[in-house]
């Protein structure tokens, strides 16, 4: 499966301008797409997981707090997996989110899941896959597809930005929901990861339609 890279980020910049003149008024303001994919899946998890339903500052906060108390990086599952609630509650998780930590971690000790296994899959078949651990839902599994496995037509139809994007761009009544979001982005295949960062960027960038 082709992932994201300078020449394919390029060629669905191209494809996207003269598919969608919209989206193409914003393509030509941003300039080139900086998705730059990065970052081991079972990681980038774990930084999925507590950013989630949090501020970008209060987020960093927590993080940067876990991956200290861990010798400056994310733990690896056997660490986790030993650490005591006390330990992930005091550097800022909650219950839940400490919990869904420990689930992930879980399933990469226990072999269920690895970072190569994610990489040799489909993309419904890592959302599958992820979606099976609690805590973990199709918004995580979509970010891991973007921006760690770098999937070139990933389109998440329950991202806040994503939708409230497409709603300024596009001049929608309100947010859109999953079917009419998806029936927008048909043009867009196969590059709908590309165009998803696109409307995140849509907002600073373009008037509303």
């Amino acid at each position: 499966m082709r992932r994201l890279d300078p020449a394919l980020l390029e060629t669905a910049r191209r494809s996207l301008r003269r598919r969608d003149a919209v989206l193409g008024a914003v393509i030509r303001r941003v300039g080139p797409c900086g998705m730059h994919p990065r970052g081991d899946p079972y990681r980038s998890l774990l930084r999925s997981v507590v950013y989630q339903q949090l501020a970008g500052a209060a987020a960093a906060a927590i993080a940067g707090r876990l991956r200290s108390h861990f010798g400056g990086r994310y733990p690896r599952p056997e660490l986790l997996l030993a650490a005591r609630d006390a330990e992930l509650r005091g550097v800022g998780l909650s219950r839940q989110k400490a919990a869904t930590l420990r689930a992930v971690a879980a399933a990469f000790a226990d072999g269920t899941l690895s970072n190569r296994a994610l990489r040799r899959m489909g993309d419904d078949e890592v959302v599958a896959a992820l979606t099976r651990i609690k805590g973990i839902g199709d918004w995580t599994a979509h970010m891991i597809l973007m921006f760690s496995l770098g999937s070139p037509d990933v389109l998440p139809v329950g991202d806040y930005g994503v939708r409230k994007g497409a709603r300024h761009l596009y001049g929608l009544p309100a947010l859109p929901k999953r079917v009419e979001l998806e029936a927008l982005g048909e043009c867009w295949r196969p590059y709908r990861s590309v165009a998803s960062w696109y409307l995140w960027r849509s907002v600073d960038v373009a008037p509303p339609a």
